[in-house]
């Protein structure tokens, strides 16, 4: 995921998402349901204010959600059942 710093605003900096605009408008809906200040304009990047380290990682998952293959996304999710119950 590439965040470009757009401007500056009172609570953070808001970044341009590098996402494709078929999957702009899913990322901006769920990111809206997280309450994640984004703004997205017809014909324009979609734009994410992020303030701390928990909204960026918040966004990166959302982006690799729509980003990532099937098979990727089946993968991280067998290694991470694998990790809880080997904590167990």
């Amino acid at each position: 995921m590439k965040f470009s710093n757009s401007h500056n605003s009172q609570l953070g900096i808001k970044h341009v998402i590098d996402v494709s605009w078929t999957d702009r408008w899913q990322v901006y809906q769920r990111l809206n349901e997280l309450d994640i200040s984004c703004h997205c304009q017809s014909n324009q990047p979609l734009q994410v204010e992020i303030t701390n380290p928990q909204i960026a990682i918040q966004v990166w998952s959302v982006v690799r959600q729509v980003k990532a293959s099937r098979q990727d996304l089946i993968c991280h999710l067998k290694d991470c059942l694998r990790l809880r119950y080997q904590a167990l």
